[in-house]
């Protein structure tokens, strides 16, 4: 195509060069013309000249005559005709010859007058003549120049047309396909194709490659629109499956799974993989056939799809094949101990993809690991059964034990004061067992008390002052609550030891002190330990207050030194009784283990 642009340039180039150098070629032609016809009609009046300077017989004049028409005779404007009209040059020579033969015979002056005029007229009519054929000639030169400028203009015309045509079947018809085409692919439609010429210039090479351009974006597009489908598939499956992974979380976290929680999210697991086959078996830790088993596709009362149960729950990340079905296991471990398998089937000549054996694994591992928990909870409530019954007997053990053993022992000095019939020991014995009895039943009241308490969410300051409540109620005594733990956790068994010792106190205080004040503080130290105070200011405790029958305060000792942590009980210097302790929370020590070191027997003043 560049070698067809350029062929057409230098054709419009050479055809106005031709027509210029043609014009100038005439136009130079027809400029020479007029001179040459002006010289040749000055011939004329110069020959009558010559004839007058003669008749009057004048040397000087006829010499002179004679020297300017020989000038113009020999003029340059002749010269031309020799290549451009030789027949007007010949006839110009010999005109020219006539004249000199003329002159000849004028200069002799052998010629009458008579004589002369005959040929002067005839060299008059031979520059006519010369004159004439160099009209004709100006005029034919004239014609020759419009007939130029007129082949110029047709022909500028046609090959104007030519190149028209030419330029809009070869350059604007394409580039218009190319356009459309262009504006077609931009819009969207890759399928749009430019229509090739068998002509293989540069506008056929840009069509082939926008064909090719539109192929590899249409392939691109098209592959692009299966990768954003294929994305949006992975998306909303990884949502589903976080989704799945999200609800097993949470019902570990709200509770234990149950057999309803099993089947759930055997199915659910089932609708999310997409697999002909799913099945969960659970087994003891020593069991070889499950306790409880979900199948996808089977009905509740027959779910087992293995033929050998022992050898399908034993197996660890295993892929048979058998009669047809491939079979994926994933037990159900957690720190060595086994809990059941997941296992999944499909065809043969089906295989799992990479995302759905992840999703088994992760499944399989949440199931161990809500198994685990659940076996680590019910051990923790076994603890805390055994740690209960302890506490249990403990209390009874340190109360209506000894209550009753002391009973025991006044009930053997009334036999034997029956035997002696000993009436003093008799009455002695009866006033002791009475106060023993009474005794025992205020503990087993305050046992039963005790066993009853508990702490509601509200925490251990509610726990206080639903306390105060009660103590204000069964006494005439002020009860003052002065709560100041705010910065420190306290771990429920230590909330609930100080809620005995506090009630221990109280209880004492109220019974024995016979005072107007009772005044319960709990506040922490500098140092971070937790010290707990309550005192009264009643008659005060005797010397040796750990009679056989006082237990109380053996108790809150005894609890004390659960906490790790020291009790003073004391009379006050004001009057009335001081039960002091203080100990190192577990929080507290967890975080500075050398503090429990620091901990002295408090000074009571």
């Amino acid at each position: 195509m560049a070698g067809n642009i350029s062929l057409a340039l230098f054709a419009i180039i050479g055809l106005s060069l031709a027509t210029l150098l043609t014009s100038y070629w005439i136009s130079d032609q027809v400029n020479r013309d007029p001179e040459a016809l002006n010289i040749a009609g000055s011939l004329r009046y110069q020959v009558y000249h010559v004839a007058l300077a003669k008749e009057q017989n004048d040397p000087a004049l006829l010499a002179s005559a004679i020297q300017a028409i020989e000038q113009d005779w020999n003029h340059h404007a002749f010269n031309h005709y020799e290549h451009s009209n030789p027949e007007l040059y010949t006839l110009y020579l010999n005109t020219k010859a006539q004249w000199h033969t003329l002159k000849e015979e004028i200069i002799q002056g052998g010629l009458s007058a008579e004589q002369l005029f005959p040929l002067i007229n005839q060299q008059v009519s031979a520059i006519d003549t010369m004159v004439n054929q160099m009209q004709q000639h100006a005029e034919k030169t004239v014609q020759s120049l419009r007939l130029l400028f007129i082949v110029a203009l047709f022909l500028s015309v046609g090959f104007a047309v030519v190149v028209v045509y030419w330029l809009r079947v070869r350059f604007q018809t394409p580039l218009q396909n190319l356009q459309h085409v262009a504006q077609q692919i931009s819009q969207g439609d890759f399928t749009a194709r430019f229509k090739t010429q068998p002509r293989n210039d540069e506008l056929d090479t840009l069509g082939l490659t926008i064909n090719k351009m539109a192929n590899t974006i249409g392939y691109m597009y098209g592959s692009l629109e299966s990768r954003v489908d294929e994305q949006t598939k992975q998306l909303q499956r990884s949502h589903t499956t976080l989704q799945l992974l999200y609800d097993i979380s949470t019902r570990i976290n709200d509770h234990s799974l149950a057999y309803n929680d099993f089947r759930d999210t055997t199915l659910k697991l089932r609708d999310v993989l997409k697999l002909g086959e799913l099945e969960l078996c659970l087994v003891t830790e020593t069991g070889d056939s499950p306790y409880m088993q979900f199948h996808s596709n089977l009905p509740e009362q027959q779910p087992c799809a293995a033929i050998n149960c022992a050898e399908c729950i034993r197996r660890d990340d295993a892929i048979t094949v058998e009669n047809g079905v491939r079979s994926y296991h994933y037990p159900l471990k957690r720190d060595d101990k086994r809990f059941g398998v997941l296992v999944a089937r499909c065809k043969e000549h089906e295989v799992m993809h990479d995302w759905q054996k992840r999703l088994l694994k992760l499944v399989s591992d949440q199931l161990a690991l809500a198994l685990s928990l659940k076996t680590e909870e019910d051990q923790v409530r076994r603890l805390a059964m055994v740690n209960e019954r302890t506490v249990i007997a403990r209390e009874l053990h340190d109360s209506l034990a000894q209550a009753l053993s002391y009973l025991k022992i006044q009930v053997t000095r009334l036999n034997k004061a029956l035997t002696v019939n000993n009436q003093d020991i008799i009455d002695d014995v009866s006033k002791e067992l009475k106060n023993g009895l009474d005794s025992a039943y205020r503990q087993l009241r305050e046992l039963l008390t005790t066993f009853r308490l508990k702490l509601d969410g509200d925490g251990l300051l509610n726990a206080l002052e639903t306390t105060a409540t009660q103590l204000r109620a069964q006494t005439d005594m002020e009860v003052q609550l002065d709560y100041r733990i705010s910065d420190i956790p306290l771990a429920p068994h230590e909330e609930i030891h100080l809620l005995q010792m506090i009630r221990e106190a109280a209880q004492n205080a109220i019974n024995h002190s016979e005072g107007s004040l009772l005044v319960i503080r709990l506040e922490t130290t500098e140092e971070g330990t937790v010290a707990l105070t309550v005192e009264d200011d009643g008659k005060g405790i005797p010397q040796q207050p750990e009679r056989l029958n006082h237990y109380g305060l053996a108790i809150i000792k005894e609890r004390a030194r659960h906490l790790g942590g020291i009790a003073d009980i004391k009379p006050r210097t004001s009057g009335g009784t001081r039960v002091h302790f203080h100990f190192v929370p577990a929080a507290v020590q967890r975080q500075n283990p050398e503090i429990s070191e620091h901990i002295s027997t408090v000074t009571v003043e």
